[in-house]
């Protein structure tokens, strides 16, 4: 059934992959990555193409899975999806908070679990947007990239897509969030100091 489904947006090129990107982001169980594949082979000159659709497309549905979450709670995480991909999401932001949305671009776990679970968790939307973008932007564009410069020949590389960008990106990310931590820390600190010096 899910395949037909595939198949169906397949006809429809660009606009399939913006609706399955969107709904990639929501409740569809299969990522938009297979579709932007088996586009990008058709025309690889327009893979770039397809990736800003995609891209755009996950974008415009991040705040609706967010919605969901706020709106139906936790219920509606193992009702609507696998109760092995939501324990995996909430290992994820438990063990790196915010930036488990950021790793979530990259993994098996599809990314509407994060989606829907930031919402059930009230974590800002802003937030989960502007890693959205920045996650999802790297895996859209870097499989286009491919297509673009080696044709059809990046059908084999894209598999080892998602690992080469979670082991250099991520771990540069999860720094950079540390170290904005820890500057917040200090500044805050110095704060403190400062307004007790003066009382």
């Amino acid at each position: 059934m899910i395949h037909k489904v595939i198949d169906f947006l397949m006809d429809f090129g660009a606009w399939g992959l913006f609706v399955h990107a969107f709904f990639d982001a929501v409740i569809f169980p299969i990522p938009a990555l297979f579709l932007q594949v088996s586009l990008s082979l058709l025309d690889p000159a327009n893979a770039l193409w397809l990736a800003t659709v995609g891209y755009i497309g996950c974008l415009l549905g991040t705040p609706v899975g967010y919605l969901i979450g706020k709106g139906l709670g936790n219920g509606v995480l193992y009702k609507f999806l696998k109760k092995s991909w939501v324990d995996a999401a909430q290992r994820m932001f438990e063990k790196n908070g915010e930036a488990a949305i950021l790793i979530g671009s990259f993994t098996p776990v599809p990314f509407k679990v994060f989606t829907i679970l930031s919402g059930c968790m009230n974590f800002p939307l802003w937030r989960l947007i502007a890693y959205a973008a920045l996650g999802r932007a790297a895996k859209f564009y870097i499989v286009g990239l491919l297509f673009y410069l080696y044709g059809r020949a990046a059908e084999g590389m894209v598999k080892g897509v998602s690992l080469y960008i979670f082991l250099c990106a991520v771990p540069l990310l999860i720094l950079f969030l540390y170290l904005r931590k820890r500057y917040r820390r200090k500044r805050q600190a110095r704060k403190d100091t400062d307004a007790g010096e003066t009382m």
